[in-house]
Formats: C-alpha cells, structure tokens, sequence
C-alpha cells in the first residue's frame, strides 16, 4: 500500500465521524468543525454510536444468514469490533474488502488486515465515485460470482445529487451475484430540517460534500430489491437490541437491508 501525505488543513468526514465516536484520530480541524455541527444537531453523536451499532447488527445477521462475503466501502477510521471481526466470530473463513480513500484510514489499515487465520481481509483505496476502481480491486479477493454482502454505512450522504449516487449504488448493485445483499444508512432531514440544513452547509462550507435525504429518497437506493423486514426505518426501530427504541427525532438516520434476487 502507498501512502499519500495527510490534509490536516480542512476537515474530513471520517476523522469528524471519529470525534463523533470519542475517538482520537481527529486534528484539530476537524474537532472545531465537529464541535460546530454538534452545536447546530446535538443529537449528531447519538447518531454514529446508533449507526455504528446498526452495522454491527447487520453483518451478524447477513454472516448468520450464510453470507461470507463483505465490501464495506467507506470504512472510516477503525473502532472495534470492526466488521470483519463481527462476521469472522461468525464464520471465521469469511472474506472482508474495505475501501476508503482517507490516509488516516490507510494509516491504520495494518490493524484492518489482522484476519483469522481461515479468513481474509484486505484494504483498497479507493473512491466511492469510480466503482469500477472498487470492483477490480475487490475482485483480488471476492468472488463476484457468489453472493456479497455491499456495505454502504453511512456513506451516501456524502455523495450529492451531481455525483450520481444512483448510478453508483446501481453499477455496484449490477456487479454482485444474485442472493446478494446491500446494507445501507443514511441521515436524513425529516426530523429536524433546520438544524441538519446548517450542518450540512457547514460541510460543504469545509469542503465535504454532503446532503441528507427523506425516507422516500432513502428508499429508492432500494428499488428492485426484496427488502428484509421491517424495511426502511428509522435506525434504532431495525432488529433493535433492547426494548428501548428511540423516537426519529432523537436518531436521525434511516437504514434498511435487501437482498438482490
């Protein structure tokens, strides 16, 4: 793996993502910035701790369901347990790509790549916006011939309308095999627009592209596909893991899980 030098004079989604988390692999750029979008939604933390959980509860489910393939793109900075070792405590002969394109990711990619010694887990770097980059470098690993499990965690709303998520979500929908599976989170407006409307300007006022969608426009990265129940929801309202389920306007981020018949 090559190393590019890191950016640390704007902010980056994935080192504010980390902040988020607690975590300490943000610079200073980036923890002004996150501190200003925690001001505008507050509710922003609750919001990647509720994403990160939904990960978790997705993998294991699709690694139960036999699936022993994973493409997580748009990894982020890791934070066990990573998806590679929700889905190998599982089945400990499955395959994990990750992709990203931030250094700092790349940086830690060496701890990424400590698999089972039956499994494999490997690092692209890559951009979400030429998935053909993505697909050529799964390939290496996955066999596309045999269903997948596509991760798009929190992603998507850092790819505008004038990038064409549809036609990015489409292309790598077309690569995977039948029986494969998509496994998707997006935050959303619905619940507070003013608030979510500042951060997202204060992103791209940084130099992160950004947009939240509405449930409806969440949904049709899902069109053609058998959604596993109970659809598209609020993320806390999907295979909760407790009794506990917080209203939409606490979580602000939308998910579902289908399948690709």
């Amino acid at each position: 793996m090559t190393s590019r030098p890191i950016d640390t004079s704007r902010p980056h989604s994935a080192r504010m993502y980390d902040y988020y988390l607690g975590g300490k692999d943000s610079y200073p750029v980036d923890e002004e910035a996150a501190k200003r979008v925690i001001s505008m939604v507050p509710e922003i933390r609750t919001v990647a701790r509720a994403n990160r959980s939904f990960m978790h509860r997705a993998s294991l489910l699709l690694a139960q369901r036999g699936i022993s393939q994973f493409l997580d793109i748009g990894t982020g900075i890791p934070t066990p347990p990573n998806l590679h070792q929700v889905v190998q405590g599982v089945n400990p002969s499955a395959k994990v790509v990750y992709v990203d394109n931030d250094p700092v990711v790349l940086r830690h990619a060496e701890a990424l790549l400590r698999s089972t010694k039956e499994g494999q887990t490997r690092y692209v770097e890559a951009d979400v916006r030429d998935p053909k980059e993505i697909i050529q470098g799964a390939k290496e690993i996955l066999d596309f011939n045999e269903p997948i499990a596509l991760s798009l965690v929190a992603l998507l709303h850092f790819v505008p309308d004038e990038d064409n998520p549809d036609s990015i979500v489409n292309e790598l929908l077309e690569s995977i095999a039948p029986g494969s599976y998509i496994v998707l989170s997006h935050v959303t407006g619905d619940f507070d627009p003013a608030g979510w409307k500042k951060a997202v300007d204060l992103y791209r006022q940084s130099g992160v592209p950004a947009q939240v969608r509405s449930r409806r426009e969440v949904s049709r990265f899902f069109t053609g596909l058998d959604l596993v129940e109970p659809g598209v929801q609020v993320v806390t309202q999907w295979h909760p893991d407790s009794d506990e389920v917080l209203s939409g306007d606490q979580v602000s981020l939308y998910v579902g899980v289908a399948q690709k018949t």
